[in-house]
């Protein structure tokens, strides 16, 4: 049994992010309950050499946009990281699912052979096909970010567990 490029990415973004954005409430839910600032939850790090909450969840949008349509073969869009509040992040994922969302499995039909190149032009460049893309470089890199933002706010007191961070499968 194979599984498509299309079924290994879409479903799992959409899955993932509406998790994170359930996350994201709990955790404002919570800064109210408790008195605290939101900007403390938004601005947290686990380490500080690590990005706060508002970047990790900026750059798990960027991945869910860029793979999907990088291996659609769709332009991949440019959206500014203005994001500062709650409501900018649920703003942000609803954008991020509507995008995901307006692509159909047919367009990723052949995915998994296309090349993907990362950082054109730069001593950095990689070439990968459509599937080494997604699965060891994409989605790990989208997962790292998911699950960092998640980490953050359980570190900060909010409750949530791992039924949380899977959302509904």
């Amino acid at each position: 049994m194979t599984i498509s490029i299309y079924n290994a990415s879409v479903p799992v973004f959409k899955q993932m992010l509406t998790a994170l954005s359930e996350v994201l409430r709990k955790a404002e839910i919570h800064a109210t309950e408790k008195n605290i600032e939101p900007n403390a939850l938004l601005q947290a790090r686990l380490f500080p050499d690590m990005f706060p909450l508002v970047r990790q969840v900026q750059i798990a949008v960027d991945f869910s946009k860029g793979v999907s349509s990088r291996l659609a073969g769709a332009e991949v869009p440019s959206w500014p990281d203005t994001e500062v509040t709650f409501a900018d992040l649920q703003a942000l994922i609803a954008k991020a699912l509507a995008h995901i969302a307006s692509f159909d499995a047919t367009q990723f039909e052949g995915s998994e052979n296309k090349e993907i190149v990362l950082r054109p032009g730069t001593p950095k460049e990689k070439k990968l096909a459509g599937s080494a893309y997604l699965q060891h470089y994409g989605l790990p890199q989208f997962f790292f970010h998911v699950t960092t933002a998640y980490a953050i706010l359980r570190h900060n007191g909010v409750e949530i567990g791992k039924r949380d961070y899977m959302g509904a499968y």
